[in-house]
């Protein structure tokens, strides 16, 4: 069967114009997030359902950690300004949260001046620690304090994810943070609607 040029760049042309079907999110299914009932950096009560219909970066650290926790705190604050500049529409449907695994040390006032050095919208969240140990299971992040120094202080050993969450509170991406505020940028574009 012989095809004519004129059919076969029409042909062409229908298909590139068909919708291809999206792919899903990485992390579609995945058991990660839950509800959770913890304390805001003012000192006021904050729950998952604080944030429906909202996109939110979960991400778990402590402000004491001395190089990992604020370096990733910079890159989404760093991201999220990104997004302000380059697609405002995107950036006010998406809530950056800090959550400390660290409730001992990090009080409301300590965390409020920890988020507010990386973005003006970070949220940080604190609570006892059987709340914190509960929120970090939910959200499959691992944390552990090392033994004391001898002057009282620790440090924390825990895992190192921020993730995109749905305004379902349904996860949808790691977010690329070692890539740098560009690449995070980029994803969160990629997934919000």
């Amino acid at each position: 069967m012989n095809f004519s040029p004129a059919t076969i760049v029409l042909a062409l042309a229908l298909a590139a114009c068909s919708p291809t079907p999206a792919a899903p999110p990485p992390l579609a299914g995945a058991k990660i997030g839950g509800p959770f009932a913890l304390t805001d950096q003012d000192g006021k009560p904050a729950t998952d359902r604080s944030f429906t219909g909202k996109y939110r970066i979960m991400y778990f650290g402590y402000t004491y950690c001395p190089d990992v926790c604020p370096t990733t705190a910079q890159t989404i604050g760093a991201a999220m300004r990104n997004l302000d500049k380059s697609d405002p529409v995107v950036s006010a449907k998406v809530v950056p949260v800090f959550v400390t695994v660290d409730p001992e040390r990090d009080t409301p006032a300590v965390i409020k001046q920890f988020v507010r050095a990386f973005y003006p919208r970070f949220v940080g969240l604190t609570g006892s620690v059987t709340a914190i140990k509960t929120v970090a299971r939910e959200y499959g992040v691992f944390a552990a304090k090392d033994k004391p120094t001898p002057n009282g202080g620790y440090l924390v050993e825990h895992s190192n994810a921020a993730y995109l969450m749905d305004p379902d509170n349904k996860p949808i991406a790691l977010l690329p943070t070692d890539q740098g505020a560009d690449a995070t940028a980029d994803e969160i574009k990629r997934w919000v609607k």
